[in-house]
This record gives structure tokens, sequence and C-alpha cells, in this order.
């Protein structure tokens, strides 16, 4: 069952980042699965490996965008992102040392955070990248 789905709702408006918020979207629920199918600590590796890579990948195409367009709001955007990196990236330092573990809390904290990002922060940003004719 998918932790987090996409609707109309999340959309920003901007189809490239749509489609990227599609792809993070279907890699939390990928994880979210693996840990519930209780599949072993390599496997789940590889789900977490793609998400963290995915989500840089992401992180630069909106930041690049936010450079083209100068965006107003980019510094408060890019501080989210940065902190959500240094955060991820802590965890997955624990979990390749075998300190920690993908857990429900750690799966919430991800819905709940991408959930918040889209619908506050990459709205704002959709809107004004839209007014600037991106679409």
């Amino acid at each position: 069952m998918a932790l987090i789905s996409w609707s109309p709702m999340l959309s920003t408006g901007v189809q490239e980042i749509d489609d990227q918020h599609k792809k993070l979207i279907d890699l939390v629920n990928k994880l979210n699965d693996a840990m519930h199918a209780g599949h072993g600590k390599e496997a789940l590796a590889t789900v977490l490996n793609e998400l963290v890579k995915f989500t840089v990948y992401h992180f630069g195409t909106e930041e690049r965008l936010m450079g083209q367009h100068k965006y107003a709001d980019s510094t408060a955007h890019m501080g989210e992102h940065k902190k959500l990196i240094q955060d991820v990236s802590a965890f997955k330092a624990k979990f390749d040392s075998g300190n920690a573990m993908i857990s429900t809390e750690l799966m919430n904290f991800l819905r709940d955070w991408l959930s918040k990002h889209i619908m506050q922060t990459d709205k704002k940003f959709g809107k004004a990248l839209n007014e600037a004719g991106v679409k």
C-alpha cells in the first residue's frame, strides 16, 4: 500500500518538477514497501541510495531553475533542501554502519517532509515560475 500518493493537489504547475516529484513519491513508496516486506539491509540500501541520489538530482533541477529565473525566495528554499540532505546523509551514514534501521518513523518523516515541502515551498516556487512563463 502506498505511503503517499500523487494527486493533482500536489501539482506545482511546472511539468519538469511535477514529473520529478512523482518519481520521488514512487521511490519513497518503494522504500516503504521494501521495509514492510522485510527485505534485507542490502535491498533496503539499494532503494535508499536511489532515493538519496534522485533527491540530490531533483534539488539541483529546482536550484538551476531558481537561478535562471532569479527566484526571490531561493535562499530559504535552498536552505530547506540543504537541511534535508544533511538529515538524510546523517541517517544514511548510521544505516550504512549498522547503527540505524529503516523504520516507520523514518518513512513518516519522509512522507510528511515531502508533502509539506511540495504543498508549501514548491507550490510557491511553481507559481513564480508560471508567472515567468515556465509550464
